[in-house]
C-alpha cells in the first residue's frame, strides 16, 4: 500500500485563521462571559456564560438583549469608545445593575485593517471578592503615597508664621509691620542681621502670611555646603552630567522651591561664580541645570539673609554690586536682643515652655532679679544664645525657681552695681580675666587691636601651612573662604607667605 503524502504547510492567512478561531474558543472558555458588537454597536452575539446576567440586566429572553444598542442593554460600557478610535480597553472596572465586574474590550478589523466590531469578556464577576488581595495591596500602596507626598509638603512649607516671633518691644513691632508689607510684594526681599537674630523666621513668616504660602518654602544654606556642590545643590544636575552622576538627574533647589520661596540663607558667602548666575535666575527666571545645555523657566521668590555687611563686601570685591543693588529691593534688619531688652521675660515664657515640653519636666519660675541681669547682658548670640542658656540652666538647676544666684558663672555680674547686675559696657567681671605677671599698664592696648594681631597671624600661618591655598586654609581655620577673602582685604596679610 503507498504511503499517505504528507500534509501540505499552512499558508500565513490559514495559520491566523486558525489562530483566531483557538484564540476565541479559549476566552469563550475561561471568561465569566462574552459579546460581540458589529461597526454599528449593536450586539450580534453573546455566549453562555453571559447569559447569566441578563436577568439582573433586566432581561428574561436573549432575544430581547440581541440586536440591540450595547449602551441601551449595558448601562456604563465603553465599547462605543472601542469602535470610535479602534484602541483596544485591556482592563477596566465595569459596574451596574448586575454587579461590578472586571472587562476586558477588543476591537475586530477586516483584511483590510477597517474596525467591523468589537469583542467584550467578563474576566471577573464579583471584583471586590475576586480581587480584594490585589485591591487591598493598591489602596495601602495608595495611602503610604499620599502619606509620604504630606509629608514631604510639610517639609516644604513655613516652618513659622510673624506670631512666631516673640517680642512686643517697638523695634519688633515694627519689623513685623515691615514683614506684613513685604509678604504681598513679589520682590527680593533681603534680611540683614547678627546671627541668633531670627532672619530664618521672619523669612518662613514673609512666606507664610504671602500669597504663596501653600507653595513649596525652599532653604539653602550657603555656608553649610562646600563651594564644588553649591551649583548642584542650587541647579540640580542633568541625567548623566558627569561620570558618578545620578542617572535620572537631580532637581536642585530652584526647581523643587518653583511657584514659591527660595531663602538663601548666609548669602555673603555665596562665590562669586555663582552670583552670576544667581544675578539670571532674579532677572531671567530661567536657569540651566549642571550638565544641560536647555533653559529651564522657573517662578520663584527670592528671600536673602546674611550677617555679614554685604556693602563691605562688595568694596572688597567679595560680592557683585549689580547682584547686591538686586536684591536689596526690600530690606528688613533684625534687631539684635541687646537692643530690645523688654522681649527677654516674653521670650524667657516661651522658651523656657518648649524646654519643659520636649524633657517632660515642669517648667521653671524665673525671679524678677535673674531677669533683670539677663536684660543686663550684651548677647552676642542673641535669641540663640539665650536659647542656650535658659535650656541650661532649665535642666539642671533643683528647685521650681530660678534667680540670679542660679546664674553666676554663667552670665556676667559686676560686683561694683548695687543691684549687682553687669553694666552693658562691661560684660565681663575683671577677676574673670586671666592676665600674665610680664603684664603692664604701660603694655596695654585696646583690645580689639590685640584680637585683630592675633587673628592676622592666624591667618598668615594658616596660609604658610597651605602655601597659599586659600580653600585649605579656610577649612582649617573653621570660617568661609569668602570671609577669608574679606579678612585678607582688611588686615592686607600677603598672599604669598
Amino acid at each position: 500500500m503507498a504511503e499517505a503524502d504528507p500534509p501540505l504547510p499552512l499558508d500565513a492567512a490559514s495559520i491566523l485563521a486558525l489562530a483566531a478561531r483557538e484564540m476565541f474558543a479559549l476566552f469563550s472558555d475561561v471568561s465569566q462571559g462574552m459579546l460581540l458588537v458589529d461597526r454599528s454597536g449593536r450586539v450580534v452575539w453573546i455566549n453562555e456564560g453571559y447569559r447569566r446576567f441578563l436577568p439582573n440586566l433586566g432581561f428574561a429572553r436573549e432575544s430581547d438583549f440581541v440586536g440591540q444598542p450595547v449602551e441601551a442593554v449595558i448601562p456604563n460600557t465603553l465599547m462605543h469608545e472601542v469602535l470610535r478610535t479602534g484602541r483596544p480597553i485591556l482592563m477596566d472596572l465595569l459596574t451596574n445593575r448586575a454587579g461590578t465586574f472586571v472587562v476586558s474590550r477588543l476591537p475586530l478589523r477586516d483584511a483590510q485593517g477597517q474596525v467591523i466590531g468589537a469583542l467584550g469578556m467578563v474576566l471577573f464577576d464579583q471584583a471586590q471578592a475576586t480581587l480584594q488581595p490585589l485591591i487591598h495591596k493598591f489602596v495601602s500602596l495608595q495611602s503610604d503615597l499620599d502619606t509620604a507626598r504630606l509629608e514631604l509638603a510639610q517639609q516644604r512649607r513655613a516652618k513659622y508664621t510673624l506670631a512666631s516671633f516673640v517680642g512686643h518691644s517697638p523695634a519688633v513691632q515694627e519689623l513685623k509691620r515691615q514683614a506684613r508689607r513685604a509678604a504681598y510684594n513679589h520682590s527680593p526681599v533681603l534680611l540683614l542681621g547678627e546671627t541668633g537674630t531670627g532672619k530664618e523666621l521672619i523669612a518662613h513668616a514673609i512666606h507664610a502670611a504671602g500669597p504663596r504660602a501653600h507653595k513649596p518654602m525652599v532653604n539653602v544654606n550657603i555656608a553649610a555646603v562646600p563651594d564644588a556642590l553649591l551649583e548642584a545643590e542650587f541647579f540640580g544636575v542633568a541625567p548623566g552630567a558627569y561620570t558618578g552622576a545620578e542617572r535620572k538627574g537631580r532637581e536642585g533647589k530652584l526647581a523643587l522651591a518653583d511657584g514659591g520661596t527660595l531663602l538663601l540663607d548666609e548669602i555673603g558667602d555665596m562665590p562669586l561664580s555663582l552670583q552670576a548666575k544667581l544675578l539670571r535666575v532674579l532677572q531671567e527666571q530661567e536657569f540651566e541645570p549642571l550638565g544641560s545645555n536647555r533653559l529651564t523657566k522657573v517662578d520663584v521668590r527670592v528671600l536673602a539673609a546674611t550677617s555679614h555687611d554685604l556693602q563691605a563686601r562688595v568694596a572688597a570685591g567679595l560680592f557683585r554690586a549689580d547682584l547686591f543693588y538686586r536684591l536689596n529691593v526690600i530690606t528688613l534688619r533684625l534687631p539684635p536682643l541687646r537692643e530690645r531688652p523688654d522681649d527677654i521675660p516674653a521670650l524667657v515664657e516661651v522658651i523656657g515652655e518648649e524646654v519643659a515640653r520636649r524633657s517632660g519636666l515642669p517648667q521653671k519660675e524665673w525671679s524678677g532679679d535673674a531677669l533683670a541681669l539677663l536684660a543686663q547682658q550684651p548677647w552676642p548670640g542673641n535669641v540663640r544664645e539665650l536659647r542656650n542658656l535658659i535650656e541650661q540652666v532649665s535642666l539642671l538647676v533643683d528647685g521650681p525657681r530660678i534667680g540670679a544666684a542660679d546664674l553666676r558663672g554663667r552670665v556676667a555680674v559686676s560686683t561694683g552695681s548695687s543691684a549687682g547686675l553687669a553694666h552693658p559696657s562691661h560684660p565681663r567681671p575683671i577677676a574673670a580675666l586671666s592676665t600674665t605677671p610680664q603684664a603692664r599698664p604701660a603694655d596695654a592696648r585696646p583690645l580689639a587691636q590685640q584680637l585683630a594681631d592675633v587673628e592676622r597671624a592666624a591667618i598668615a600661618q594658616a596660609l604658610a601651612a597651605h602655601q597659599g591655598n586659600k580653600a585649605a586654609a579656610a577649612r582649617s581655620l573653621g570660617i568661609a573662604r569668602a570671609t577669608l577673602y574679606e579678612k585678607l582685604a582688611e588686615y592686607g596679610v600677603a598672599e604669598d607667605v
